[in-house]
């Protein structure tokens, strides 16, 4: 079967799915072409395991000082281009088409005609789970941006609803935790104010991942450029994560057991769910703003919990090959139980293995 899978590339947790995604698939015997729009091409990287991959500009969301600026979005998409390229897409000769919320290939399939698969975790908002921050125009981009025939949604927890787990790695143990060793990751605000609130707190060690440069940061604030391989190293050893609100980064972390406090990107519907999403489920930590108070408090205060989630990918894998693209109950409430949880700290947990 030949399939073709549509990748939204302008974050990182689009791409590290389909990173889960790729070898599941080839393992079953699927031919798969990938296309990645949203980013720019030569800001690809690592991206072997997708083979002769396609790209094309798509669309894409601007930010400015820590929000969504929807006067830049329109003005950076070209939307002439992106009309263009979901014309000139011919998807005729594939068996199953496939989008991660990236709307060329949405689009090209609903032009013509073709049935399409999302997988993601934006399709569970179809569904009536924790929402703030809802209006017109987010419903409208959740609605349009890139519609599916079956949404597959994913989501840290069912709410009730046919949606599953997310789609992550499950990674080795590490040797070692460093308590003191906090990964950062919040690329949407300015690398300025992230030194600026981390500067006082020199009982920690915080390595810090942004596309912007700052030399002047005292020695226990490390900038780092992003690097698959160091990212993961760094989220490994570390015992806590400060992030947006994004949704992979976040379920990465709870799969390792990590604390997490999550800072939602302003006035962007996903995000800001996300974040009411883990305060009601006590997952992780939130705090609306770059506050050194609410930080001190959750380095301090804050508890770590461990949702160690199934193969996913596998389960989704096994449902494409069946054909039936109904989503059926049953075989959503399997899969969520072998999700296992434990709110034992971090320290605990390791004290218990050993």
């Amino acid at each position: 079967m030949r399939i073709f899978y549509g990748v939204q590339a302008t974050g990182n947790g689009h791409i590290t799915r389909a990173r889960v995604m790729a070898p599941a698939l080839k393992a079953a015997g699927f031919e798969v072409t990938y296309l990645f729009t949203g980013r720019p091409w030569d800001h690809l990287f690592e991206m072997e395991v997708f083979g002769d991959y396609l790209w094309r500009k798509g669309l894409t969301f601007s930010t400015k000082a820590g929000r969504v600026s929807y006067l830049k979005t329109s003005v950076h998409n070209d939307v002439l281009r992106f009309v263009r390229d979901v014309k000139a897409l011919d998807l005729s000769h594939y068996d199953l088409i496939i989008t991660d919320f990236e709307p060329v290939t949405a689009w090209a399939a609903r032009m013509q005609k073709r049935e399409v698969i999302g997988i993601g975790h934006q399709y569970a908002f179809g569904y009536p789970i924790p929402k703030t921050g809802d209006d017109i125009l987010a419903r409208t981009v959740l609605k349009y941006f890139a519609p599916a025939s079956v949404g597959l949604g994913l989501h840290w927890h069912h709410f009730d609803q046919p949606i599953l787990p997310p789609i992550i790695e499950t990674p080795p143990e590490p040797e070692t935790v460093l308590e003191q060793k906090i990964l950062v990751y919040l690329p949407f605000e300015d690398i300025r104010e992230i030194v600026a609130l981390l500067e006082p707190l020199r009982d920690y060690e915080f390595h810090v991942y942004s596309p912007a440069v700052s030399r002047d940061r005292p020695e226990h604030i490390h900038i780092k450029q992003l690097s698959r391989a160091g990212f993961q190293q760094d989220l490994r050893d570390c015992g806590s994560v400060i992030c947006n609100a994004g949704f992979e980064l976040a379920s990465e972390a709870l799969q390792m057991g990590k604390k997490l406090l999550v800072k939602p990107l302003r006035a962007q519907m996903e995000q800001l769910s996300n974040a009411l999403g883990l305060e009601q489920t006590q997952l992780g930590a939130v705090m609306p703003e770059l506050d050194r108070a609410s930080v001190t408090h959750w380095l301090k205060n804050g508890h770590a919990v461990r949702v160690v989630y199934p193969d996913v990918a596998s389960h989704i894998v096994g449902w494409l090959k069946s054909g039936d693209r109904h989503i059926d109950h049953a075989w959503v409430r399997s899969v969520w139980d072998e999700v296992r949880y434990d709110y034992g700290s971090a320290p605990e947990r390791r004290a218990n293995a050993a």
